[in-house]
This record gives structure tokens, C-alpha cells and sequence, in this order.
């Protein structure tokens, strides 16, 4: 659930609310004008949450929509049996609240201090009403989220556990080489746990480490801290990742 290609953005004035805004060529929002940037920013608040805070729970009233514009989330549902399953990651620049349903599909939960633009979901399916090229980045977000949801499919389905960790590196690699904030398309950050790496690969914590070490030693990645790792071998992770 990443933000698919960056706005062309309109300069904005100095001076306006947004304009030191990092993530706005990212947002939904950053296709609009000085005018209607200003409008939308009046219809909502800035809101901010501690690391392992919840935005939202899962069967929440849907009553609110928002975009993240620092930190990182998680997307989670709770199994019959008890286990967590983590259905995604959002970044700086990504949309939460796309549903066709009242009530939130996934618990949202921070991962470290993150900042959040929120807006009544009302307030902003009426000024979508009246600015109908954000109706079509919505689809365009919802065509390209469904797309995410068919290619974790693959992933949970039928790679094998280095394979998936392979898929998961060049992911974020490929989320972080699209950020105003990138180090290098070789530089990956890894905010989550691997406790969370597991329940989103569906592995346990032990193959993660396991896997991850494995990629050290055949020299396709470096560990240069706890969460941060680089790919010395682009080309052999992706063949690895492709099976």
C-alpha cells in the first residue's frame, strides 16, 4: 500500500500551511492549488500519535480519512485462531481510509511517532465531490492498492522463505527510492520489527533472522544497523525474489 508515482505539483505561496509539507508531491492532496489546498486544510487537523499508538481499530466506524505525513504504519487483522496477520505497511505520502464499507477492514497501528493529516470522511467526500481529478486519484490509489493486495497473494502463496524476504527488501527499496527522503535505491530502512517482517512475510521471527543472515553471508546485503540495510547485489536479490 504505497504511494504510486509523485505529483507535479503546483508551487505554493509562501507562507502557506502546507508549503513545508514533505510528503505533498507524495499526498493525494499535492495535485491541488494554492485555493484548494487551503480549503482542504481547513476541513481537517494535524494529528500526531506515539510509537504503538492505534489510529484505528479494526470494525471501527469508518468517520475519518487521512494522510501520513511522517512515520510509518502498520495494517493488521486478528485471525479466529489468535495470530496476528499484518496486511501491509504505509509511508510518508500514503492515503489510509479507501473503503466501500462503514466500518475499517484493518487495525492501524504506529509504529514510531508519526504525523497524520486527518479529515472527516463526510467533509472530504464532499469536496471530492466538487474536485472530481481527486475522485480520479482515488481510483487510481484503489487500482494500485487491490494490485498490492494480489502481489502479497503471491507472496504468501507460493514463494519460499527467501523469496519472500528477497521481495519484501526490494519492495522497500523500491518505496524508498521513490521518496523526496532517499538515501539510494540501495539503502533500505527497515522501521518495523521482525517480529512484524514475520507476520507480514507469514514466517516466524526465527526464519526472518535466519534468512536475512543468510543474505549477508552470500553478500547480496549488507547490515549496517539493526534497521538498516543495504543491497550490494540488486540484480541477484531480484533473481532470487523471482524464484
Amino acid at each position: 500500500m504505497t504511494s504510486p508515482l509523485a505529483f507535479n505539483a503546483p508551487l505554493l505561496e509562501q507562507g502557506h500551511p502546507c508549503a513545508d509539507c514533505a510528503v505533498r508531491l507524495l499526498a493525494i492532496c499535492g495535485a491541488l492549488n494554492n485555493d484548494e489546498l487551503g480549503e482542504l486544510k481547513q476541513s481537517g487537523a494535524n494529528v500526531a500519535f506515539a510509537a504503538g499508538d492505534t489510529i484505528t481499530y479494526e470494525g471501527d466506524v469508518a468517520t475519518h480519512v487521512y494522510n501520513l505525513t511522517s512515520g510509518t504504519l502498520r495494517l493488521s487483522k486478528l485471525l479466529p485462531d489468535g495470530r496476528r496477520q499484518i496486511a501491509g505497511f504505509l509511508f510518508p505520502g500514503d492515503f489510509l481510509g479507501i473503503t466501500m464499507e462503514d466500518e475499517h477492514a484493518f487495525t492501524v497501528e504506529a509504529i514510531g511517532p508519526a504525523t497524520l493529516c486527518r479529515f472527516a470522511r463526510s467533509r472530504f467526500d464532499g469536496f471530492v465531490e466538487a474536485h472530481p481529478y481527486l475522485e480520479r486519484r482515488l481510483y487510481a490509489l484503489a487500482a494500485h492498492e487491490l494490485a498490492a493486495a494480489r502481489q502479497q497473494l503471491v507472496l504468501l502463496g507460493r514463494k519460499t522463505a527467501a523469496e519472500r524476504v528477497a521481495s519484501f527488501l526490494l519492495m522497500l527499496a523500491d518505496r524508498y527510492e521513490s521518496t523526496l527522503d532517499a538515501l539510494s535505491a540501495r539503502d533500505v530502512i527497515l522501521p518495523m520489527s521482525r517480529s512484524d517482517i514475520a507476520d507480514y512475510l507469514g514466517l516466524r521471527i526465527e526464519t526472518v533472522s535466519r534468512e536475512l543472515t543468510a543474505l549477508k553471508a552470500s553478500r547480496l546485503i549488507q547490515l549496517t544497523t539493526t534497521h538498516n540495510i543495504r543491497l550490494l547485489d540488486r540484480e541477484r536479490l531480484e533473481l532470487m525474489a523471482e524464484g
